[in-house]
């Protein structure tokens, strides 16, 4: 009985352990299950963590309301030319074989290089009469700005065209005629007339757009039609050399060929830019597009609906910017102005008495920071207008009163050197020069590599016609002219630099500086 009572112990006590162990096990389970971890036992299925899941979705911008709405605003621009098939008749043959020409027109020989090479004026066969045949050369994209069909496009995409066709939202195919361009800025406005009242879309307060905005471009990418791509304002005021008067939005929205002359909208449906051109070292689009300013566009597209072009206004100077050196050697506190380089005689700024070395610092009220601010102040009076024009002179501010004239077109200028001869230099600025042969002048005929001349730009052949806005003839001259501007404590002296007839200013530092 003992023995059996010892067993029946025995027993007992491993069937507790065992049930002591499966509840522990389930027990692991369960907290495994509470934070997380699956825990895999033979036979028995892991308990996973509860999957991260919103309430609610997440609700991203949608620009399909903007879209149904300017939609039918926006066109596609085709534009074709007028060409005449080339005749041979005074020009010369395809081969340049001697008595081409002098073979008659039904000759088989003549009629085959004919055909060769396209021309298709056979004598009086009616078949191959020469015509004007409209030719495809470019296309684009508009939008409406009037319910009476004026739209917006950029000027080259209807430059050289004869033939213009407005292809609507939905598909609609509309003749235009071309109301006048300003190549200057890159715009164009064309006319359809038809009688029905058109969707039209007007210009934003360019003004408040801010770095960061939302924008939606719609336009004709490769010929697509209708084609809507969204994206941020990157930049503002980029100058990309493309015009006198660049100031252009950067935005990242797709663009590529064939959305010029589109519009770049806000979220309300206003038109914030004309995209006209795209940043692109492989053709296509990289996020970088810039668009003219509804600010810009707005005044533009006016003169050119009430006049066919654009009237601006005109100083006739040369100006470059102000260096921190030119600053500090005129006696200006900081870069700003524009510098005249040169005065064209006869013009409005000559005749009402600004000279080279003048800086402009402000027309009217309105301050000058840049030669680019310059040109497009003046520009925004008309010719005629009397504008008054700060200088920064000797030190001290001037003012004159300048009755501007109209911009002239592109005039060609004549080269003119001096001779290199027997030299003489101040060494400090690492060139040599002779007088000019005109007395007007030093020329520069050497030029230290890696001088304070070489470091800006001056190079042999150019004509050095002042220091500090004083006329030199003579090395002497020069010396003077350093000497004085030391006595002042100036670190720098403003030399201008004369080369092919077209002036220019450079600060080079005396030894003080």
């Amino acid at each position: 009985m003992h023995q059996d009572a010892d067993t029946k112990a025995a027993k007992n006590g491993i069937i507790g352990t065992g049930r002591g162990r499966l509840m522990a096990t389930i027990a692991s389970i369960a907290i495994a299950g509470a934070v997380g971890v699956g825990v895999v036992t033979s036979g028995t299925a892991p308990v996973m963590a509860e999957a991260v899941r919103l309430d609610q979705p997440v609700q991203a911008p949608s620009f399909a309301d903007i879209v149904e709405k300017v939609s039918p605003a926006v066109v596609s621009v085709r534009v074709k030319a007028d060409v005449e098939m080339t005749s041979n008749r005074g020009g010369s043959s395809f081969f340049d074989m001697p008595g081409f020409e002098e073979l008659p027109d039904g000759h088989p020989l003549k009629r085959f290089f004919r055909e060769f090479r396209g021309e298709r004026d056979f004598g009086n066969d009616r078949r191959y009469q020469r015509r004007h045949r409209p030719r495809p050369v470019s296309q684009g994209s508009g939008f409406f700005i009037s319910e009476d069909g004026y739209l917006v496009t950029n000027n080259h995409v209807v430059n050289g065209g004869s033939n213009f066709t407005v292809v609507m939202d939905d598909g609609t195919e509309i003749d235009a005629e071309l109301v006048g361009t300003d190549p200057r800025t890159d715009l164009a406005v064309l006319k359809v007339d038809e009688k029905r009242e058109f969707t039209y879309v007007d210009f934003a307060d360019e003004a408040k757009v801010r770095v960061g905005d939302w924008v939606v471009a719609v336009g004709n990418p490769f010929g697509l039609g209708g084609t809507v791509t969204a994206g941020i304002v990157s930049a503002r005021g980029r100058d990309i050399g493309a015009g006198p008067y660049d100031d252009f939005i950067q935005i990242d929205a797709a663009v590529n060929r064939g959305n010029s002359g589109g519009p770049a909208f806000n979220l309300t449906g206003e038109v914030v830019g004309i995209n006209t051109a795209i940043f692109s070292p492989s053709g296509g689009n990289v996020g970088i597009a810039f668009a003219i300013p509804a600010s810009v566009a707005k005044e533009v597209v006016r003169d050119l609906i009430e006049n066919g072009s654009v009237e601006r206004g005109w100083l006739g100077v040369q100006i470059q910017p102000v260096s921190k050196d030119i600053a500090e050697s005129v006696g200006l506190d900081e870069e700003k102005g524009a510098l005249v380089a040169d005065a064209q005689d006869g013009e409005p700024a000559a005749k009402a008495g600004i000279r080279s070395g003048d800086i402009i610092v402000a027309v009217g009220d309105k301050p000058v920071s840049s030669p680019k601010e310059l040109a497009r102040l003046v520009a925004d009076f008309a010719p005629g207008n009397e504008v008054d024009v700060t200088l920064w002179r000797d030190g001290k501010t001037e003012n004159v009163k300048v009755t501007l004239s109209e911009m002239p077109g592109v005039e060609s200028m004549a080269a003119a050197r001096g001779d290199s001869q027997s030299s003489t230099m101040d060494a400090q600025f690492g060139l040599k020069v002779t007088p000019a042969e005109d007395g007007d002048g030093l020329v520069v005929t050497d030029v230290e590599p890696g001088s304070p001349a070489d470091d800006r730009g001056i190079r042999p052949g150019d004509i050095i016609r002042a220091v500090n806005s004083q006329t030199v003839k003579s090395g002497k001259d020069v010396e003077d002219a350093v000497s004085a501007a030391v006595k002042a404590g100036r670190k720098a002296v403003l030399v201008q630099i004369e080369r092919e007839d077209a002036s220019r200013f450079v600060a080079l530092p005396t030894s003080e500086g």
